[in-house]
């Protein structure tokens, strides 16, 4: 079964059209993706379906693109992809690059990776692109003139990536917690740490904050992963609205990698949050 997750992210920029006749509506319709990350391994290929829940229909282009993790976990555009990188995208086929939907209407996309012969063993990562093309349509004026000469008009473009992952061969990946500590963001406490990975291939998963005596984890985050280009990444995750007791105190923080079977703890430490 698919977790559905539904993406609906304007880009960090408008797209300014410049036309005799610019684009005058931004509403592009709700896009929903299962799942969120794929991984292949170079011999069987897999699907990513879309499902527009919008009451318009919608095309949205499908590309790949750079992307990088900086320490603090966010990505980051990539414009000069290296050679594994590149090697990356070479080897990712999908099938349809475009796609118009009905309301309510899903579509798969076939991805598959074929690497070439002699490539090393290792991971390999790109991100997949779902964006939105908005519907062209006349501006129409508010006195009634006739539209005369070129006009600007901004208008938000929606999308949203997800990870493709190619591993090829055996590999193995370690991790480790410290400077876990009491952290506050926009007046509400955080716990902020560290995770480190070594190894072959990147780390996904959970971060659990449990304290003794309390049943459920006073803070936890999910869908956390360390990438290959970083040996360690920061992590701060909310407080549990529910949890109204002290922070102060001994503290166990878990790291559990899931999978599609269940979850493998690889990482655990004691802490003393002050």
């Amino acid at each position: 079964m698919f977790a559905w997750t539904r993406i609906f992210v304007p880009a960090a920029l408008a797209v300014g059209i410049v036309a005799a006749a610019a684009p005058a509506s931004a509403g592009v319709g709700d896009l929903l993706v299962a799942p969120t990350r794929i991984i292949l391994d170079g011999r069987r290929g897999t699907e990513i379906v879309l499902n527009n829940v919008g009451d318009q229909p919608a095309t949205y282009r499908i590309s790949v693109e750079f992307r990088r993790m900086a320490p603090d976990g966010t990505l980051v555009e990539v414009t000069d992809p290296t050679l594994r990188e590149k090697a990356a995208a070479d080897m990712i086929i999908y099938a349809p690059h475009r796609v118009t939907l009905a309301p309510h209407q899903p579509q798969s996309i076939r991805i598959a990776a074929r690497p070439p012969a002699g490539l090393p063993d290792g991971e390999y990562r790109v991100h997949m692109l779902f964006r939105a093309i908005p519907p062209a349509t006349p501006v129409a004026p508010a006195n009634g003139e006739p539209v005369k000469g070129l006009h600007l008009q901004l208008i938000p473009i929606y999308g949203v990536t997800i990870p493709v992952i190619v591993r090829l061969g055996n590999l193995q990946a370690t991790a480790g917690i410290s400077n876990v500590e009491v952290e506050k963001k926009d007046g509400k406490p955080e716990i902020g740490l560290d995770l480190s990975r070594a190894g072959s291939r990147s780390t996904f998963g959970e971060v659990l904050v449990l304290k003794p005596g309390v049943k459920d984890p006073i803070a936890v985050e999910k869908a956390v992963a360390v990438y290959t280009e970083l040996g360690t990444r920061h992590v701060s995750i909310p407080v549990d609205e529910n949890y109204k007791g002290a922070l102060n105190g001994p503290v166990t923080v878990q790291y559990l990698e899931t999978f599609d079977d269940g979850n493998q703890k690889i990482a655990e430490t004691q802490a003393v949050l002050r």
